[in-house]
């Protein structure tokens, strides 16, 4: 189930806000649109599986992982949004979802925040605001802001090549000649995933070779898997380009790519409790979820520690809701990039208007989703003054799932609910 975020494929529903005159966009989604950070893997029928989902408030302390008490370290929501309770309710009654964490912003104050069912069906451990998930494809965003810090820092250009001499990566990796077009990578295209190979739609090499090492696959890349179209030119969603970018950072930087997006990103935000995640049950990080495959997957047989820097980030939906309405161009609190770069990064290619650096676009919106087994995800900056995040620890093939995970917000937002007006973030 291979997908792409494609051009002029994008589900738009308008809908009329109810305040003076203003009539915005209002659902981004169903794109055909490759958040995917795992291979296909052929369907099956979902038989009778119950559900095993509950309608936790996300209220008060969990059980956690066999660490003791979690205790939550943001205020739940205390305006009830019954709409979106309903929405939640059924998603996860419908798909088998044991655990969805939600964080809405309004003005760039965190107005809406909880969590829904169990975290860890195994413990009974009732899911806390506070959990910690795998975010899968909607770690690119947090690649793609650091690299934007520093061209902001005058350290990159999004024209610089990657490969050769003189590249930011010179001849560090591969054992032979180049192939040809290699050297003429640059990090824009990277970034807007028209590097000219190594995509989804002809086997990412992100899934192959599952026990090498970072460095020994994008060499392995390099001498085995030569370059389709001539860099620029197409588009084909790529994982592969985004590990290529983290090692972008690291040479720029001198740090690990963890420690370079706390460094330029993270921290500057108030983003503590990010992490790269682990691969097997065994490595599940404190206060994270557990992960429920469907369909015959596994969530724990995929190198998750080597998708760092486009699938590796687990976080809460508080942390990416504070990510969003630092890069959102409002004005109430200041952007960490400059509007330049702002608008660089929103900015799609000649190859896909509709993918910007590590952003979906649709109008003055800008999005991502995330898949991966056990895992989806998805975040989004609306126009509207509103970002909504949405984390999951599973995801299904029963028909539309993306669809109606996106319509949670959607079909909530329609009925003009009545948000927090306290701001929720920890100041």
């Amino acid at each position: 189930m291979k997908k792409t975020y494609q051009p002029g494929i994008f589900r738009i529903k308008l809908n009329v806000l109810k305040i003076s005159q203003l009539i915005a966009i209002v659902g981004l989604l169903l794109f055909a649109a490759c958040k995917k950070d795992s291979p296909s893997v052929t369907k099956t029928t979902t038989g009778t599986d119950t559900t095993g989902t509950g309608t936790g408030t996300g209220t008060g302390t969990g059980t956690g992982t066999g660490t003791g008490t979690v205790i939550d370290t943001l205020t739940p929501s205390k305006v009830a949004v019954a709409a979106l309770d309903d929405e939640v309710n059924t998603f996860m009654t419908t798909y088998n979802v044991p655990a969805v964490s939600v964080a809405i912003t309004k003005g760039e104050k965190l107005v809406y925040l909880k969590a829904y069912g169990i975290s860890d069906k195994s413990k009974g451990t009732k899911a806390v605001i506070s959990d910690r998930y795998r975010l899968a494809s909607c770690s690119k965003q947090f690649t793609s802001v650091a690299i934007m810090k520093l061209l902001d820092q005058g350290k990159i250009k999004l024209s610089d090549k990657v490969f050769g001499d003189g590249a930011i990566l010179g001849k560090t990796y591969g054992t032979k000649t180049y192939g040809p077009n290699i050297t003429n990578i640059t990090v824009d295209q990277l970034l807007h995933h028209t590097s000219g190979g190594w995509g989804n739609s002809v086997n990412d090499p992100m899934f192959s070779n599952p026990t090498m090492t970072t460095a020994q696959l994008i060499t392995w890349t390099l001498d085995n898997r030569p370059l389709d179209h001539v860099p620029g030119s197409n588009y084909d969603y790529s994982n592969f380009g985004y590990c290529l970018l983290g090692r972008v950072i690291e040479k720029i930087t001198g740090q690990t790519y963890e420690a370079a997006v706390k460094t330029l990103v993270l921290t500057p935000i108030g983003i503590t409790d990010m992490t790269i995640g682990g691969n097997t049950l065994a490595d599940k990080q404190t206060k994270e979820v557990t992960y429920y495959g469907q369909s015959g997957e596994n969530p724990y047989a995929y190198n998750i520690t080597r998708m760092d820097s486009h699938g590796g980030w687990v976080a809460t939906a508080a942390d990416l809701a504070r990510f969003l309405v630092y890069i959102d161009k409002f004005p109430v609190r200041p952007d960490i990039l400059t509007s330049a770069t702002l608008t660089t990064m929103y900015t799609g290619s000649t190859a896909n208007a509709a993918y910007g650096c590590g952003w979906a676009i649709s109008g003055n919106n800008y999005f991502h989703e995330g898949s991966l087994p056990g895992t989806a995800t998805e975040q989004a900056r609306l126009d509207n003054g509103l970002n909504f995040v949405i984390l999951t620890n599973t995801r299904s093939f029963k028909a539309n799932f993306d669809y109606n995970l996106d319509q949670l917000f959607w079909r909530a937002f329609a009925k003009n609910p009545t948000w927090a007006t306290e701001d929720l973030f920890l100041k």
